[in-house]
């Protein structure tokens, strides 16, 4: 698999397949590997299980799972190597992409956005009779980071074109098939909230890349809503009274066409 004629970013764009392993690749493939192992002794599988995402954590206060629960190695034999094969080739290019504080910002807000959706999900489901067997199961581990790291390679390179092995597919429709495959996993596994979790994931990855690594905060969310309250105000008022509005001197540019403002799309 590997991408052709590719498009970058705005912020920077994301590099090739080849090359030296970044050394925070390095690590966070470490850190996978050596948790994936630690689930096979005993005298380590009580720390795995605290570290992956339960229900504990609304339940009985386990708050770190929230963040702890990307960085477990999840799954077993050849599954677990194909995973961390496929995560490399998208999550190299990220790192590259995005720079190292921005990829971490991005894993951050991946992993606690896409929780906190997965466990209100559990949460309401639970209160309404129905519980997976395995909650969360679709989101575990390197899934989780799998999920976000292919729609940030997506969003940032919609006009590349990927080869699964012999079938050319531009990456702008990853995003789709990677909700179209968390879908076919909640068939088989009824985990509902794991599959909202997957699909916050691939939202917050889009979102991100979209932003320029910027994301979203309340002050952005709260400037939006009043400019679109006053919008829906000056139309209201234009259809029951007649009005026009006029845009003003100094949003004109030099052949008299009206300049939009940021916030005007």
């Amino acid at each position: 698999m590997y991408p052709r004629h590719s498009t970058t970013s705005s912020f920077g764009g994301f590099g090739g397949l080849t090359g030296p392993i970044p050394r925070d690749l390095l690590i966070l493939f470490g850190v996978l590997f050596a948790t994936f192992a630690m689930q096979y002794f005993e005298a380590s599988q009580l720390i795995i299980q605290l570290l992956r995402l339960t229900p504990l954590v609304w339940q009985r206060g386990f708050v770190w799972e929230v963040a702890t629960y990307p960085f477990i190695g999840y799954g077993g034999g050849i599954f677990f190597l194909i995973s961390l094969i496929f995560l490399y080739l998208f999550a190299r290019d990220v790192f590259l992409g995005l720079g190292r504080r921005h990829f971490w910002r991005l894993v951050l807000a991946a992993a606690i956005g896409s929780a906190l959706v997965a466990l209100a999900a559990d949460a309401l489901g639970r209160l309404a009779g129905f519980a997976a067997p395995e909650p969360f199961s679709l989101m575990q581990g390197q899934l989780l980071l799998w999920a976000v790291f292919v729609a940030a390679f997506a969003t940032a390179n919609r006009g590349a074109t990927i080869y699964l092995i012999i079938f050319p597919v531009e990456a702008r429709w990853f995003l789709a098939l990677e909700i179209l495959i968390a879908f076919i996993g909640f068939l088989q596994s009824r985990d509902f909230a794991g599959f909202l979790g997957i699909c916050a994931a691939v939202g917050i990855g889009y979102a991100y890349v979209k932003s320029g690594g910027r994301g979203i905060g309340l002050r952005e969310i709260r400037l939006r809503m009043e400019r679109r309250w006053i919008a829906w105000k000056l139309d209201r008022n234009k259809r029951k009274r007649g009005f026009r509005v006029i845009p003003g001197e100094g949003n004109r540019g030099g052949n008299g066409e009206v300049r939009k403002g940021p916030w005007v799309h």
